[in-house]
């Protein structure tokens, strides 16, 4: 076992993890921030990206020891204290970019970070960047059309 400390949704926490304990286990099955979810096991889906530093990272490929002194984003610290939506978790709400809502948050903390790099991206930006996250349901047209929302641009697309 080895402790490992770092701020989660920015409150410290320490726990004692084996040493192959992966950053969405640490986070699912000790933390309880369930919305971190796990889709595929083999980081194909994006269903479990959270930001570690700043930087968006697929936690089912980094062990929790790894996140050492980190400061650690998941989809429940996206949301203001107050329980106001992120301008991202509001927009894929109203532009429907969601459907069962299985990677929305994977797809919602990889637009977040895209948005941090750029704050006004093309629609083809949004899909080049958002291409290690899967969706089996929306097709993508209404995430991309959230992200850009969320970004302050008009959401006509060319696919309507």
């Amino acid at each position: 076992m080895t402790q490992v400390t770092m701020s989660v949704n920015g409150k410290p926490v320490t726990r004692d993890v084996e040493g192959r304990r992966l950053l969405v286990e640490y986070l699912r099955q000790d933390l309880g921030l369930t919305g971190t979810h796990v889709g595929c096991d083999t980081s194909q889906c994006g269903a479990c990206v959270v930001h570690v530093n700043g930087q968006p990272v697929k936690s089912c490929t980094m062990l929790a020891a790894e996140a050492e002194g980190a400061d650690v984003t998941t989809i429940e610290g996206m949301a203001a204290p107050d329980g106001t939506l992120h301008r991202l978790q509001e927009a894929f709400n109203e532009h429907h970019g969601l459907q069962c809502g299985f990677c929305t948050p994977g797809m919602i903390m990889s637009a977040a970070a895209l948005l941090e790099d750029n704050p006004h991206p093309t629609e083809h930006e949004v899909r080049q960047y958002l291409e290690g996250n899967i969706c089996r349901c929306t097709g993508y047209h209404n995430i991309v059309k959230a992200v850009l929302a969320a970004s302050g641009q008009d959401v006509a697309l060319a696919a309507e």
